[in-house]
């Protein structure tokens, strides 16, 4: 996963940029503030977004739109996972790719003589290509983005699908045909049988799966950098309120185990920088510096990657969470978060304008996002309840939990009532006192309390009376 904010450098060559030794054009500071300012709203949109819609989902009454709880083991094993792929695609490429001039110029020389020579491997470059570095075509560059970009186009149109979903219903009208599907697949059968797969959805969502293939086949014809950014919004919005923290302790073992891993893969070895320059695929977003210059076929890019935005966006959404929990109908710890965001996005940027080197954007994300709000919970006196809070126990509030189920023969009726009863738990006992039990019924009543006495008292010489005769 790419957890880097980083910049091209002004006026110095970029991979896959020309090779006759030209530089770009230094980027006006109009367009510098633009590019970072157009990365800092981007990024907000699917946290914010993505934190409310986190809420609707831990309320929500379908299996299927459970979210996924990320516990603390996981969060253990997360940084070391990450390492391990991003180190795996670092080494396929210096494989396959030892050459570091081909990786960038060299393959845009071929690209440019493959069309106007219809030719599949001419590079007329004897400095830069030779038996040892140059792929086979099975396994050349161009081939390895083309598949994982069939791969990001299927699960793009999904994301962006489920993404503007909720608001695309506010514009179909009342009389519009809404009819409903089911796709289920099933393995075994019998009492074996496990569901696989269980999707409900409507015509409206298949309108807006229609309308999120068109941004699909745009992405997979042009790589258009806008296309990228509506694939890289959507799957940050779903990251953000489809996965869950189930408490503050695991927001805090990811963050601090991401922190380690971001500040490795930046500042002690080039495999991050290098990984997400040499993918074609959604996993950043992208704002070009000359936009003011070139319009929309600008290609001088800043970008952010996914990462840094997700990570921190989950531990916001689990504030936010936390903040409902406290029924005060204040969401203090979900804006201070949101703004220690807005501020350690800020300082990455401020730091890598400033020194024009790409920044591991979690290192200065990662202290304030966690320390804003324990500095908080501090003067609210709150920690306690913060650090034991378990967004878990929140899922369907609105309905009883089991711990078990009842294991009842008989009617469906005799079930139901079996399942009333387990619910509603033990009676209290009523105490064994006999005068207890009389002032219970009617503690309240004096006049009651002195008719009962003087009956007992008439009761009890009426049986004098018949003992003496």
């Amino acid at each position: 996963m790419d957890s880097a904010i980083s910049d091209p450098h002004n006026g110095s060559a970029e991979a896959g940029g020309p090779t006759n030794g030209t530089t770009r054009p230094p980027s006006t500071p109009e367009g510098i503030a633009l590019a970072y300012g157009s990365l800092l709203l981007m990024a907000l949109l699917p946290i914010f977004f993505g934190a409310l819609r986190s809420v609707r989902c831990a309320r929500g009454k379908n299996a299927s739109d459970m979210p996924e709880t990320i516990t603390s083991r996981d969060a253990a094993r997360f940084p070391i996972i990450a390492s391990c792929t991003l180190l795996g695609l670092y080494l396929f490429f210096k494989v396959y790719f030892p050459n570091k001039s081909y990786t960038g110029s060299v393959l845009k020389t071929w690209k440019t003589q493959k069309s106007k020579k219809g030719k599949t491997a001419v590079i007329q470059n004897p400095t830069t290509r030779d038996s040892h570095s140059f792929p086979s075509e099975i396994f050349s560059q161009e081939y390895i983005n083309l598949l994982l970009s069939m791969y990001f186009f299927v699960l793009g149109i999904l994301a962006l699908s489920h993404t503007i979903s909720p608001f695309m219903n506010k514009f179909f009208p009342a009389s519009f045909p809404n009819r409903q599907y089911q796709l289920l697949f099933t393995q075994g059968s019998g009492e074996n049988k496990e569901e696989i797969v269980n999707y409900e959805f409507d015509t409206k969502d298949l309108v807006c799966l229609g309308l999120s293939s068109i941004v699909g086949v745009w992405y997979l014809l042009r790589k258009h950098w806008i296309a990228n950014n509506l694939f890289g919004l959507a799957f940050s919005l779903n990251g953000v309120e489809l996965l869950h923290l189930n408490n503050v302790s695991t927001g805090c073992i990811l963050l601090g185990g991401l922190f380690i891993y971001d500040v490795f893969w930046v500042f002690g070895t080039n495999v991050m920088v290098t990984v997400a320059k040499s993918f074609e695929a959604p996993i950043k977003l992208v704002f070009p510096q000359d936009l003011l210059e070139k319009g929309l076929e600008a290609d001088n890019f800043a970008m952010l990657g996914l990462g840094d935005i997700v990570i921190p966006g989950i531990f916001i959404a689990l504030l936010l969470r936390f903040d409902i929990s406290l029924k005060k109908n204040t969401h203090t710890y979900f804006y201070t978060s949101f703004a220690a965001y807005i501020f350690g996005l800020g300082l990455t940027i401020f730091i890598m304008h400033i020194f024009k080197h790409a920044q591991p954007a979690l290192l200065y994300l990662v202290p304030t996002c966690i320390g804003f709000p324990v500095l908080v919970a501090l003067a609210k006196g709150e920690v306690t309840e913060m650090f034991s809070y378990e967004s878990s126990a929140e899922i369907l509030p609105h309905t009883p939990r089991l711990t078990h189920f009842p294991t009842v023969s008989g009617s469906p009726a005799s079930l139901a009532d079996s399942m009333q009863q387990k619910l509603a738990g033990p009676r209290r006992r009523r105490p064994q006192n006999p005068s207890a039990i009389y002032e219970e019924s009617n503690p309240k009543d004096p006049a009651a309390v002195t008719e009962s006495k003087e009956g007992t008292e008439a009761s009890a010489s009426k049986g004098l009376e018949k003992k003496e005769k």
